[in-house]
This record gives structure tokens, C-alpha cells and sequence, in this order.
């Protein structure tokens, strides 16, 4: 899993974040930045985090959300269904957005971001409970890279879902 190199950190959003210069090219991920975000912290709607460059601590670079959500079994697929108790709802920890600026994609901070969600899914796991991750891509693009980094889509769906243990043994072996 890739961790931050030593000049950026992964902090959570503040009021001294300067997003309303974030653009990623994505609207609909920009405008949540610069309009919603604050709110949902403040509501503790969902957990929001940005990766910042401690040299410049309020640009942010990226950005990425965690909320607690459900899931009905039968919507888990077959592979990863023996990792998750059967109970009517599956609880689960939803990445809702994760975004890079536009002048830093490609620089493999996306891999970053995404090392940093499944760590804090997992630690709140262990307090609130969590059977897996789950991920509803924006296109074909976002599910090829939530794939790569092992998580399982769902048929005819852009959903993608990673069970807890292996997100474990992943974050133990890093």
C-alpha cells in the first residue's frame, strides 16, 4: 500500500483548506469540495480528508470521503461474500468521492488517498464495525483503478466492494 511521501500528509478538511481552488476536472467532485463538504463535517454527515503538501498545508491536492453505509448480502459478491456475517444489512465504510487535483494526477496520489481510506475504515472498524469497503465508481476508469488495488465489482454495476479481512491483511503487510 502506498504511504505519503514525506512532504505530504493526509489530514482532515478544515476551514483553513483552500478549496475553492481545488479542481480535479470532475464538476460534480469539485462542487462538493467547495460547497458541501464543510457542512457534512460539521454534520458529521461524512468523514472528510485531504492530502495536503505540509510546505503549503492549506492547498489541498486531493481529497476523499468515508460514511458508514449497508449493504444486503445478496448484493455482495460471491468472492467476498464468505467474508461477511449474514445478517439481513452488511455494515460497511463507503468511500464516497476520492479526488486529485488536476496538475498533480498521474504522481500516483490517488493510490496514496486510497492507502489512507482503507487504513482509517479499518481502524474505525474495529470500533463501530465494518465487514468490508464499498466504492460506486463514476465511470469505467474509476472502477479499473478501485480493481487494481483489489477491490471486487459487482455485476452490471459501477460498485466495487473489498472485505475488511483482506483490506487487514493488506494494511498488516505494508
Amino acid at each position: 500500500m502506498e504511504r505519503p511521501k514525506p512532504d505530504l500528509a493526509v489530514v482532515p478538511l478544515s476551514g483553513g483548506h483552500h478549496r475553492a481552488d481545488f479542481t480535479c476536472g470532475v464538476e460534480s467532485l469539485d462542487r462538493y469540495l467547495h460547497t458541501q463538504a464543510g457542512q457534512d463535517v460539521r454534520r458529521r454527515a461524512n468523514g472528510v480528508f485531504v492530502l495536503v503538501d505540509t510546505t503549503a498545508p492549506d492547498t489541498v491536492l486531493g481529497y476523499y470521503t468515508l460514511c458508514a453505509t449497508a449493504l444486503h448480502p445478496g448484493d455482495v459478491p460471491e468472492a467476498a461474500r464468505k467474508h461477511i456475517p449474514r445478517y439481513p444489512l452488511v455494515s460497511a465504510t463507503l468511500i464516497g468521492r476520492l479526488a486529485i487535483a488536476a496538475d498533480r494526477q498521474g504522481q500516483r496520489l490517488g493510490a496514496v488517498l486510497l492507502a489512507d481510506a482503507l487504513r482509517r475504515a479499518l481502524a474505525s472498524a474495529e470500533t463501530v464495525g465494518s465487514s468490508m469497503i464499498v466504492v460506486d465508481a463514476l465511470d469505467g476508469g474509476a472502477a479499473a483503478f478501485y480493481a487494481a488495488h483489489g477491490f471486487v465489482r459487482l455485476p452490471d454495476s459501477l460498485r466495487l466492494v473489498l472485505p475488511m479481512r483482506i483490506v487487514e491483511r493488506m494494511v498488516t503487510s505494508s
